[in-house]
């Protein structure tokens, strides 16, 4: 197959042999960083707003992209059998993503000059995957190129927005493409790879094969995710959220996770989809009624589903493709903890006004040790060639 005869013949420094080893390993240690030089700028109450908008931009823009990034350019040519971008390519891809941190740290999302050599990345990115998938003939993931336009172009409204005025539209349809991508490729994985765990222990009553209840789910999501992006506070809107967190929750026991309860890479997977489920039935009911805040559906999703199921992927992808054991190790247990009750506390700080400064940095403090202790753990299998006779 040319992807894997490609990687054999290369090279270069292995940190550029795969696309997901420098974006895995550096999009964690912005992970790390970012939140809580935010806490800082947030605590210390000078220039809160800037520093609001940078935190957003660097959670979705920064850090989630790197992920992405790392996820598509290491499964795109297994999808389509086509060359895989390494070396000198991935090298400039990265080199882009880099300069946009650095941009953001020096003008924190308000400057000229910070909007266009950050948004060169996840624009880039987009014209790369299209290119695989066009070329490939992959039309099973056109929508995957779609979502990732649709990142690109919240980053772009995001920019526009903060120097025309502000209308968080950008960051919302940052969301709404990460509710789908959830959706989409975490209802691909988590029951492929919980039906494949289980057949090799012979137990049949695996998860549920796809249909009409996935097919609601994408549904409903993909509507609701639309409708959060351009009419948030419409009762539609509301409507929409909660039935697919209600449906992607009935989606989720069809996986029957609790089979594969003894394997933390698998049970990692479902509860983060979990997460992905609550969240959307909490920002559902933050439209529909005052009650619910609607930082604590905001928080559900991002620290909750997309910090718990990226690091479910970055860790089961690692381990995969460096020729480790499928299997997780203490290290890799205490890193899903650290980041589920990071997720836990920064929902709860939602609910609970007067302790939301112990709170947030205390999610924070967990939050950075998830990511830190991934690049700490995984550093040898990210900088490093596979392993003799892997």
């Amino acid at each position: 197959m040319a992807t894997a005869a490609a990687r054999r013949a290369y090279a270069g420094p292995p940190l550029l042999s795969f696309g997901f080893r420098p974006f895995f390993f550096f999009g964690a240690l912005w992970a790390a960083l970012a939140a809580p030089l935010w806490v800082w700028m947030y605590l210390s109450g000078s220039e809160l707003a800037a520093h609001r908008d940078w935190h957003v931009h660097e959670m979705f823009f920064g850090f989630m992209a790197a992920i992405v990034a790392g996820f598509l350019t290491t499964a795109v040519p297994n999808w389509t059998g086509r060359m895989p971008v390494i070396g000198a390519p991935l090298g400039a891809l990265a080199a882009l993503w880099f300069a946009g941190r650095i941009a953001m740290l020096m003008e924190f999302a308000i400057g000229p000059w910070a909007a266009v050599i950050d948004s060169a990345f996840l624009l880039a990115f987009a014209g790369v995957i299209w290119r695989e998938i066009l070329a490939g003939k992959n039309w099973r993931n056109l929508p995957v190129a779609g979502l990732v336009s649709a990142l690109a172009l919240a980053n772009v409204a995001f920019h526009l927005n903060a120097a025309f005025g502000y209308s968080y539209v950008g960051e919302r349809l940052a969301l709404a493409a990460a509710m789908v991508l959830l959706a989409l490729i975490g209802g691909r994985i988590t029951p492929s790879f919980t039906r494949n765990w289980l057949k090799t222990r012979r137990i049949e009553a695996g998860p549920a094969p796809f249909g009409l209840v996935d097919r609601a789910a994408l549904g409903t999501t993909a509507a609701a995710a639309a409708g959060w992006a351009f009419a948030p506070e419409w009762t539609l809107t509301g409507a929409l959220l909660l039935a697919a967190g209600l449906v992607n929750l009935v989606r989720l026991a069809r996986w029957r996770g609790w089979l594969a309860a003894r394997e933390p890479l698998l049970w990692i997977l479902h509860l983060g989809y979990g997460w992905l489920a609550v969240g959307l039935a909490l920002l559902g009911g933050a439209v529909l009624t005052s009650e619910v805040p609607r930082t604590a559906g905001v928080h559900a999703l991002t620290a909750g589903a997309i910090g718990v199921m990226t690091l479910a992927v970055m860790t089961r992808a690692t381990r995969g493709h460096s020729g480790r054991p499928l299997a997780a190790d203490a290290p890799t247990v205490g890193i899903y903890l650290a980041v589920l009750a990071a997720a836990a506390l920064r929902v709860a700080a939602g609910f609970l006004p007067a302790l939301q400064a112990p709170l947030l940095i205390a999610s924070v403090g967990l939050w950075s040790l998830a990511f830190a202790g991934f690049a700490v753990a995984y550093s040898s299998m990210l900088l490093k060639n596979r392993p003799l006779g892997a």
